[in-house]
């Protein structure tokens, strides 16, 4: 069984009321879904790297990251991920849907309103409003959630 690392960007805005979503390309995996936007880590990157260069790619932005959020493990039919979610302050860029089908600002509210892939769709309940709390903080002040469920995907 395929075994990759997937890192994702709960992405705030420079307020702090919204988040960043990404729908995903009808021809993806979950086409048409929406997810916190990232991708793959590549051998040898680290996960914040990953995740910086993923957004650049995806969307054209540059974010900080702030602090992990999460660890989920999800099971596909032909593969498993470690889904890898970061809370993230967008810094600069106009989002674009450069690798994407969409992209939309919303608020924690109104995420439930959208469907998620499913790990994705397991990050959500996790997500407070954070973004200001973090301001200033280091990681070692905000130490990570862990998460590690082993799930099977049931469709969707």
């Amino acid at each position: 069984m395929i075994e990759r690392s997937i890192v994702a960007g709960i992405v705030w805005s420079g307020d702090g009321e919204r988040i960043l979503i990404a729908r995903r390309q009808l021809e993806d995996e979950h086409g048409g879904l929406w997810e916190f936007p990232g991708g793959r880590v590549e051998e040898g990157e680290r996960l914040e790297e990953a995740l910086t260069r993923e957004l650049k790619e995806e969307l054209g932005i540059t974010v900080e990251v702030l602090a992990p959020l999460v660890r989920i493990k999800h099971t596909y039919p032909e593969s498993r991920i470690a889904l890898h979610a970061f809370h993230c302050r967008h810094i600069s860029g106009n989002p674009s849907a450069i690798d994407c089908a969409d992209w939309a600002w919303v608020s924690i509210s109104e995420l439930l309103s959208y469907r998620f892939s499913p790990p994705d769709s397991r990050v959500i309940p996790l997500i407070k409003p954070l973004e200001r709390d973090l301001q200033g903080k280091t990681e070692a002040d905000h130490p990570p959630e862990r998460v590690d469920l082993d799930q099977k995907d049931r469709g969707i």
